[in-house]
């Protein structure tokens, strides 16, 4: 449902109360069941809890805390005028002389405190009359302004870059994917998941209009991606920009009164000449991909490649296949408690003539592209399969891990065709893993739980890839047939942190050993980290602390060494 569209009622969706003392007492007087109150804690910046909380009207209690008050009011004030809410500030009956100062520095509305409940709600709900009166939702030049954050589609962006392009004005536009969804869902509710999604936007639209003034536009075009579309960008100006929203993303949020960290990836990309709408944004959705992929940047900016990138490499692919382009690395899997090499997850990589190696996010985004999906993912698993069924004897005794995609998910009759393909490889059942990443599971579950049993009721095991950056529930862990759950290198990074990461990392791993589940940690570069997992209970690792994706013959070299 989109913000821009829905009505206000004549209460706010939500109030954001900053007190400094007696704060359950304060809640007690105010709850009515009209409205929401959000109380962060103490040490929580009032600027960053209003931008999450989307609160229409902040009470700010400044009895004996004058100056923390008026201190909060001071960097609320702005933000108060711009989002057209209000600011209603409790005094005691001896502070009437601190009115001026609250004016000031940005109230609307006062309340010298007289104890009675009834009259503090009436209060309330004036000032959120005088918010709904003077909103803005609707208003085109709200809209153009950037804010607030409206949830639209692809489409709408491309028309409202296909109109700015036709002006002749420069556009560019950033991307915004969030990840970590699972971890806050696991850790706080699916809820707070959301909520939470809500506030990352508000976040962007506020930071956007803070940092790159006018021509400027926020809409939500996915289940946790927002796309900002900038009017007479320069690369210097849409590049501070996306450097801003990566800065304000990576602060912690506070959603109904829990504290939260997401992660997030930014694709940038500027009009070229011949670009329209639609090819700018496949180019920024293309940047993103590599963000994506990357194992250390999080925001790409996308090569002035022209309007037909993605196109290009869609061609190129059709004659990659046949030229032997799609090549196989083998990345090894080591047991925690002993150290050894016990398996290996095959990645695929295209050595492009002209662009050189890329990776499985840019293969995968040509081959949609080109509507060869499936003829791709079953060329990379006949090679992976033909490989390993000739491996020599150092490499006989390893698992091998091969990922499918969500279109193989979903084809009827597809378990037998891969089972008779694997049967005629020679590769032993009993020693393959099926990866298939959460995305692959969400469009139907009933299909891809009977997928999945029956691939293992034939002997192979099955492993949820890349989990935590995916939007399902931990409660899809319980009703899926699995043998391992694999954390994502933003998982392993997270476990590095914080005694709060360590904690909701300890707590995804220990909920999945409880399932039955061993679980894999992708993306450990460090000896700390190896250690963390360790005392977590992680039972698999892979990442560059032991080697990156490796041919057949490093492999070997390995295993001789090992």
């Amino acid at each position: 449902m989109g913000q821009g569209k829905d009505k206000k009622t004549s209460a706010p969706a939500a109030l954001l109360v900053l007190a400094w003392r007696d704060r359950d007492a304060l809640l007690s007087r105010i709850a009515d069941p009209a409205w929401s109150a959000i109380a962060p804690r103490r040490t929580i910046d009032p600027v960053t809890a209003f931008i999450d909380s989307g609160a229409s009207v902040v009470l700010v209690d400044a009895r004996g805390s004058i100056d923390l008050a008026l201190e909060a009011a001071g960097g609320l004030g702005g933000l108060i005028a711009s989002r057209s809410a209000a600011l209603l500030v409790l005094l005691a009956p001896g502070d009437t002389e601190m009115l001026t100062d609250f004016y000031v520095a940005g109230a609307t509305h006062f309340l010298i405190d007289s104890g009675d409940a009834n009259e503090l709600r009436a209060a309330i709900r004036f000032a959120a009359r005088h918010a709904e009166r003077t909103g803005g939702d609707g208003d085109p030049e709200v809209e153009r302004r950037g804010g607030p954050t409206y949830d639209r589609d692809a489409g709408d962006a491309r028309r409202w870059l296909d109109a700015r392009i036709a002006a002749g004005l420069p556009v560019g536009v950033v991307l915004a994917s969030l990840s970590r969804l699972d971890i806050v869902n696991a850790a706080y509710g699916r809820p707070v998941g959301d909520a939470l999604i809500d506030a990352a936007g508000r976040r962007i639209a506020t930071t956007a209009r803070a940092v790159g003034g006018e021509g400027l536009l926020t809409l939500r075009i996915g289940a946790a991606e927002y796309a900002l579309l900038v009017e007479d960008a320069t690369a210097d100006r849409i590049e501070a920009l996306a450097a801003r929203l990566g800065e304000a993303l990576a602060r912690p949020f506070i959603v109904e009164g829990a504290t939260a960290a997401l992660g997030s990836r930014l694709g940038v990309a500027l009009a070229d000449a011949g670009d329209d709408g639609a090819a700018l944004m496949r180019r920024a959705s293309m940047a993103l991909i590599r963000a994506k992929a990357s194992d250390g940047a999080t925001m790409h900016v996308a090569d002035a490649e022209g309007a037909t990138s993605i196109d290009s490499l869609a061609v190129d692919l059709h004659h990659a296949i046949e030229r032997g382009e799609i090549d196989i690395l083998f990345q090894p899997q080591v047991e925690i408690a002993s150290g050894r090499i016990t398996g290996v997850e095959a990645l695929a990589r295209w050595e492009h003539g002209a662009l050189g190696v890329l990776g499985a996010e840019a293969l995968f985004a040509a081959a949609e592209r080109a509507d060869l999906g499936i003829a791709l993912s079953e060329h990379i698993q006949r090679l992976v399969l033909t490989r390993a069924a000739r491996w020599p004897q150092a490499l006989a005794g390893l698992r091998v891990s091969v990922n499918l995609t969500a279109a193989d998910v979903a084809r009827p009759g597809y378990a037998a065709l891969f089972l008779a393909r694997l049967d005629a490889s020679g590769f032993p059942r009993g020693r393959l893993t099926i990866e298939v990443t959460e995305s692959g599971l969400m469009e139907d579950l009933t299909a891809a739980s009977a997928f999945l049993a029956a691939l293992r009721g034939a002997g192979c095991r099955v492993a949820i890839d890349d989990f935590g950056t995916g939007y399902s529930s931990l409660a899809y862990l319980k009703t899926l047939p699995l043998d391992y759950l694999k954390i994502d290198r933003a998982l392993t990074r997270d476990i590095g942190g914080s005694a709060r990461d360590r904690v909701v990392v300890g707590g995804v791993i220990t909920m999945a050993r409880s399932l039955g589940l061993g679980v894999i940690a992708e993306g450990v570069e460090t000896t700390d980290q190896r250690a963390l997992l360790a005392a977590a209970g992680c039972d698999l690792y892979q990442g560059f602390l032991t080697a990156p994706p490796l041919d057949e013959a490093a492999l070997v070299a390995m295993m001789a060494g090992e």
